[in-house]
């Protein structure tokens, strides 16, 4: 009785010295830190076999490569830890936001001119250049034939006509600068609508990072709360294989009766029912766990914490509102997708404005063994493209822009709203468990000492079989309240750090190198 008193008298305290702190803080309006673990995930150290082979398209075609090889224990801050290295959706998006960064150094070099070289050599002889040469050398083969009766009359020497019939060998080059004079806007509001997409990007990783840190802590105390029901069980199973070898020895020694005999032996066989039924689901809740954090393919886990609460929430309801109002990344994408909007309304109408670039080209060209020295020559232009007429295309794409600039002040609204609601769920569900832990507490204590008085009222031959039996089922009925009031008071606790600050106590994993 002195612990359970000790543990009533804690309790009340704790809360009376929550509600002064609240009080306090709500009149002199002072923001109150949040009394939660931290997690120094750069100290962690994690066994590496858990870690999953670096090859991402590794697909095991062996049994023995995915038979379960033994069972690590690991604590939540070496689960969240596996989870900041191996989980593939945190990957995802830390490349989302690289590829951003790289779409925008994609943009951002219009702003510059481009300089191109282009050159060729080639040595050529055409069909057609062929029948040309041939249809000159008959022309003048004729030529000189006649010629040559002319000077033969006279006793004069004659010539030799020679075929040009050889290929030819020809080089070209130029060299051409573009660079844009003006485009209305254009190029600035694209390199800006790119860095806009790069901040959304950012903030969809703090998004992906907090529900990453909340879904492996609630998978965790998933996990715990397995493990606790495979106890509960078990401690059930040995109290009613206790009550079994009572009843059996009161039937022997002729003061008992084979109907509590029979009665027991049921209740045995029940509550190794719910026994099979929880280690079941003790290797379901770790495969999870497994697969959220991406572990080896031969190995399992289970969990090597216990359950307890997991701190004490100092935030009044309002100041909690208030701080994921200001903290949460959702509602600052919608702002950024808003800004998007108008930029890309901008971007539809510079369309309608001149493009003016300024083009510039030198060049030079050499046809080898013609006794002709190479030969060259520049350009130097503007070009100007005008859109006249597109059939109201452009305006309608810019009407479009600010319809979709409405669509992301609702949708703001909305995800405001629901902020909201999430804050106010979570913290009545705290405040809700903290209470049924106290209870549920309580509960387990005069369970105990219930059952060890019916235990006793029944081997002296003053109780039944039946009132232990229904002791048995309190007891294993309260210690799972207990539990099950411990993990719904943490995972509102997890709940509500993530609606209020997103930050989780670790960080992506670093940039990877480009290769």
């Amino acid at each position: 009785m002195l612990d359970h008193r000790y543990v009533i008298v804690l309790c009340v305290n704790c809360l009376f010295a929550l509600s002064n702190i609240e009080s306090v803080a709500a009149k002199r309006q002072i923001p109150l830190p949040v009394q939660a673990p931290v997690l120094v995930l750069a100290q962690i150290t994690v066994p590496t076999y858990l870690n999953p082979k670096p090859n991402l398209l590794n697909l095991p075609t062996k049994p023995e490569e995915v038979r379960i090889k033994g069972t690590q224990p690991i604590t939540l801050a070496q689960a969240l830890e596996l989870a900041r290295r191996n989980n593939l959706a945190l990957q995802t998006a830390l490349l989302t936001v690289e590829s951003s960064q790289a779409n925008f150094r994609i943009v951002q070099a219009d702003m510059y001119p481009t300089l191109s070289l282009n050159t060729d050599l080639s040595r050529a002889l055409s069909a057609s250049d062929r029948l040309f040469a041939k249809q000159s050398t008959t022309n003048k083969q004729a030529q000189l034939l006649s010629t040559q009766n002319f000077f033969s009359n006279q006793n004069q020497p004659t010539t030799t006509f020679i075929s040009q019939d050889q290929p030819t060998t020809t080089f070209s080059g130029s060299l051409q600068l573009t660079y844009g004079l003006y485009n209305h806007k254009k190029g600035a509001s694209s390199r800006q609508l790119a860095k806009q997409q790069i901040l959304i990007d950012k903030l969809d990783l703090e998004r992906q990072t907090a529900e990453i840190y909340v879904n492996v802590t609630n998978a965790y105390y998933d996990l715990q709360s397995a493990d606790e029901q495979v106890r509960i069980q078990q401690a059930a199973v040995a109290n009613g294989q206790a009550s079994l070898k009572d009843a059996q020895a009161l039937e022997r020694a002729g003061v008992g009766t084979r109907f509590e005999t029979l009665q027991a032996q049921v209740n045995l066989a029940n509550e190794q029912q719910q026994l099979v039924s929880a280690l079941s689901q003790q290797q379901i809740s770790r495969r999870q766990l497994a697969q959220l954090l991406n572990l080896a393919q031969s190995v399992d886990i289970s969990a090597a914490d216990p359950v307890q609460l997991a701190g004490l929430w100092n935030y009044t309801l309002e100041c909690s509102i208030v701080l994921a109002f200001q903290n949460r990344p959702e509602l600052r994408q919608y702002i950024l997708q808003r800004n998007i909007a108008e930029l890309q309304r901008k971007i539809q109408l510079s369309n309608l404005k001149p493009d003016v670039e300024l083009v510039t080209s030198y060049n030079v060209e050499n046809l080898f063994n013609d006794r002709v020295s190479t030969t060259d020559g520049y350009s130097t232009g503007v070009n100007a493209n005008v859109n006249l007429f597109d059939g109201g295309a452009v305006r309608a794409s810019a009407a479009q822009q600010r319809i979709n600039i409405r669509i992301a002040e609702s949708q703001f609204v909305t995800q405001r709203n629901q902020v909201r609601f999430q804050v106010e769920q979570y913290y009545s569900q705290l405040q809700s468990n903290l209470q049924n832990v106290q209870t549920a507490t309580v509960a387990v204590t005069e369970a105990r000492e219930a059952l060890r008085l019916a235990r006793l009222r029944f081997q002296a031959g003053v109780g039944t079989q039946t009132d232990v039996i229904t002791q048995e089922t309190s007891l294993t009925s309260a210690e799972g309240n207990k539990v099950t009031a411990i993990l719904n008071y943490n995972r509102a606790f997890a709940n509500l750090q993530r609606a209020v600050i997103p930050n989780p106590p670790f960080t992506p994993p670093k940039k990877r190198k480009t290769e």
